[in-house]
């Protein structure tokens, strides 16, 4: 489908590398398939510079310092409405920025990855018609992705679309696409290539490792240790960001020949695609790259909020397994690595909740709707309604 003289503003926010992630495959797809331009705006880091530098920092060290905090913030916020003054104040953050980007770029439809009101706070202050669409990027619920003024949401799940749906969203505004990925995901293949490429050995198990883009999964070193100890197994190890990390785990584990360290990476469906199961830290992008990827997952000590969830829920699934301590992981690890039975049922489980072509999929279906409906019309008429529904 190609589509000319449109543009789309893409609003995302650098708390984590994941909606960047999404935010960058979304706009390849929109350029490179369909002609149109895709304009990327880190909303709250172009209004607040200095604030959004220090909340920055605050969210990594939440991992290690002070989870219990983020997640008292995360549940407690978890059914806010929106339709109360300290909701409508506190999504209005970086509203005089966007009007002044909507003003310059006069986007055709703007889309969310990242749990932010703004647009439909502005929409419903100045009656602007631009159309919205939020693509969720966990797989659970929480009322910071919902407004009534969001025209649609793409969703990671099934369950996820019904979770939605029962908080009133109508049917039709939801679709479960599965969260976007970058293209290189769509076609991942196993290869003898690839394997030299890393210099690995076919023959053994590959365990990937990921810290997270900043390198924060707890007792990594430990866990590395213990997994190299294991007969004919290999290991890949990524740190992330964190330069200091990387520095410490190549001292540590210089000694073991089966470890293969890494900063950070690009190619990361090339690595997944080498592996035989992964532990990770359970933000929704790498969860739903491991989906794609066919790889069993393993969960060590998730911390509370949208994290907790997404492990909980995929646990629940039989998707991953959740440890909370080092010797639960190594054992689970162990068994599905020894077990081929075992691990092809879980794959089998995997494959069940994977979704093809997400990105491709969000796209066209937006791209479809600019020019179906008229937004102009309908956001005016929701505008009225929410007004009306608040005064009586």
């Amino acid at each position: 489908m190609t589509v000319v003289n449109k543009k789309v503003l893409i609003l995302y926010a650098s708390f984590g590398d994941g909606h960047i992630q999404v935010s960058r495959a979304l706009k390849e797809q929109f350029e490179c398939e369909t002609g149109c331009k895709a304009v990327l705006v880190d909303l709250f880091a172009e209004a607040y510079p200095l604030l959004n530098s220090l909340m920055k920092f605050l969210y990594i060290k939440s991992y290690t310092m002070f989870p219990k905090l983020y997640g008292w913030t995360y549940y407690g916020t978890r059914h806010m409405p929106n339709d109360t003054r300290f909701s409508s104040w506190f999504n209005g953050f970086g509203m005089s920025k966007l009007k002044e980007i909507i003003d310059k770029e006069q986007p055709d439809a703007v889309l969310n990855t990242f749990p932010m009101l703004v647009m439909p706070e502005l929409r419903k202050k100045t009656g602007i018609a631009v159309p919205i669409y939020n693509v969720i990027t966990d797989f659970v619920m929480h009322r910071r992705w919902v407004h009534p003024l969001v025209d649609k949401y793409y969703v990671a799940s099934e369950d996820l679309k019904a979770q939605l749906a029962g908080d009133g969203v109508p049917d039709h505004c939801i679709e479960a696409t599965g969260i976007p990925l970058k293209k290189e995901f769509q076609i991942v293949e196993r290869s003898s290539e690839l394997f030299n490429k890393y210099d690995l050995d076919p023959d053994k198990k590959t365990v990937l490792i990921m810290a997270g883009s900043y390198g924060v999964l707890q007792g990594l070193k430990e866990v590395c240790q213990s997994l190299a100890a294991f007969p004919n197994t290999q290991l890949l190890v990524v740190c992330g960001k964190n330069k200091a990390l990387y520095d410490t785990m190549c001292g540590c584990l210089r000694q073991y020949p089966s470890i293969r360290l890494f900063g950070f990476v690009q190619e990361m469906h090339e690595l997944m695609a080498i592996s035989d199961t992964i532990v990770t830290k359970p933000g929704g992008i790498t969860l739903m790259e491991s989906i794609q990827c066919l790889l069993p997952i393993a969960l060590l000590r998730p911390v509370p909020g949208q994290e907790r969830d997404n492990a909980e829920y995929l646990a629940s699934k039989g998707a991953a397994f959740i440890a909370y301590d080092s010797d639960a992981l190594i054992g689970h690890i162990r068994e599905l690595l020894d077990n081929e039975e075992k691990r092809n049922k879980v794959r089998s489980i995997i494959e069940s909740l994977r979704k093809q072509r997400s990105t491709e999929m969000i796209v066209q279906d937006i791209l479809a709707d600019l020019q179906t409906y008229r937004y102009e019309t309908r956001a005016a008429s929701e505008i009225r309604r929410v007004s009306s529904e608040r005064i009586s």
